[in-house]
């Protein structure tokens, strides 16, 4: 399998950036700006506010169940047979 421009735009774009530099081996380009022990603590601060998010939530609708069903009046009808 050859690599090279299939048509003319291909060929004209090959041309152009032929002599481009677009390898990035610099030593600092390979060490992370951002400490592992940061990033993890900041994804566990996140994943325990979505907990208590949900553990809110969750009691929230209980609570609003629970409102709603004191509140409703139920009304005795007759059946008639």
């Amino acid at each position: 399998m050859a690599i090279g421009a299939k048509d003319f735009i291909d060929k004209l774009l090959v041309e152009k950036y032929a002599q481009e530099k677009v390898d990035n081996h610099e030593v600092d380009s390979l060490v992370s700006k951002v400490s592992a022990d940061d990033m993890l603590t900041a994804m566990n601060h996140s994943s325990d506010s979505f907990k208590t998010m949900m553990a809110l939530n969750s009691r929230l609708t209980m609570v609003c169940y629970g409102v709603v069903s004191k509140s409703a009046k139920y009304v005795k009808t007759e059946v008639r047979a």
